[in-house]
C-alpha cells in the first residue's frame, strides 16, 4: 500500500493544525497512507530572536523570507529522506488542477514551502525549489491555505483513503468535465422531483444521462474547460 509523506515549511504552523485533523485527511493519516509534518521555519532562524526575514536589497515595502533558514531546513529534511519535489507556493507558479493533483499523488515525498511577507529571496526559487505552484490568480497572506488545499486534493487520491475507491474517479475535472448533478432521498420534496431516469434502475440510461449532463454543464458554465475537452478529441 502506497504512502505519501509531505513536509510543510511555514512561519505560521498554527494555521495548519485544523485542516489535517478532521474528515478524510484524518482518516488518511490514521490508516498510515499519508504523513503530514508541519515544520516551523523559526526553528532554523539566524538568531535567538527567531528571525527568518529581512528588508529587501534596493528598498521597497515589505519583508522578504531569507535563504539561510530555508536552506538549513531543507538540508535537515534531505538528511532523512529525498524529496521528489520541493514546491514553492507562489501566485505566479503553474496553475494547480486535477491533472497535477493526480501526478503529485503518485509521489512518495513532497516538500511544500509556504511563502509569507513580501515573498522569498529569489535565490530560493533559483536553487532550492524544483517546482512552483499557484492555486489561483489572487494573493493570500501566506502559502499555508494553499498548502492545505494541495494536500487535501492529492491526499484523497491515494488508494485506500476513500472508502469508495471509485469516488475520486468520478469527481469533477477527472475526465476534463464538470461532474453531473446528484440527488438523494426523498425522491419528491415539495414537488421538486428527482429525474425519472435515476429511479429507473437502468444502468446504461443512467450513465448516458450523467455523461450528457456533465457535458452540458461544462459547456454552459466553464466554456474554457469545454474547449480544452473538445480539443482532446
Amino acid at each position: 500500500m502506497s504512502k505519501l509523506h509531505i513536509d510543510i515549511i511555514t512561519v505560521v504552523p498554527g494555521l495548519l493544525e485544523s485542516p489535517f485533523a478532521h474528515s478524510i485527511m484524518k482518516r488518511a493519516k490514521e490508516r498510515g497512507l499519508l504523513e503530514v509534518e508541519v515544520i516551523d521555519l523559526r526553528n532554523y532562524a539566524i538568531n535567538r530572536h527567531g528571525q527568518v526575514d529581512d528588508y529587501a536589497f534596493g528598498g521597497g515595502a515589505g519583508m522578504v523570507m531569507m535563504i539561510e533558514p530555508v536552506d538549513r531546513c531543507l538540508n535537515e529534511i534531505r538528511a532523512k529522506r529525498q524529496p521528489d519535489e520541493v514546491i514553492y507556493l507562489s501566485p505566479d507558479g503553474e496553475q494547480f488542477g486535477q491533472p497535477l493533483a493526480n501526478s503529485l499523488s503518485l509521489k512518495q515525498n513532497l516538500v511544500l514551502l509556504c511563502g509569507h511577507y513580501k515573498g522569498v529571496d529569489e535565490r530560493i526559487r533559483e536553487h532550492l525549489v524544483t517546482r512552483e505552484i499557484s492555486i489561483g490568480d489572487y494573493v493570500l497572506s501566506g502559502g499555508e491555505l494553499a498548502a492545505a488545499v494541495i494536500v487535501d486534493a492529492i491526499g484523497r487520491l491515494i488508494p485506500g483513503v476513500l472508502n469508495d475507491e471509485t469516488s475520486a474517479l468520478t469527481d469533477s475535472f477527472q475526465d476534463g468535465l464538470i461532474a453531473p448533478p446528484v440527488y438523494t432521498r426523498p425522491a419528491d420534496y415539495k414537488g421538486w422531483k428527482v429525474p425519472d431516469v435515476l429511479l429507473s434502475g437502468h444502468d446504461a440510461k443512467i450513465e448516458e444521462w450523467r455523461n450528457r449532463l456533465s457535458m452540458e454543464r461544462t459547456k454552459e458554465r466553464r466554456p474554457g474547460l469545454w474547449e480544452a475537452f473538445e480539443n482532446k478529441k
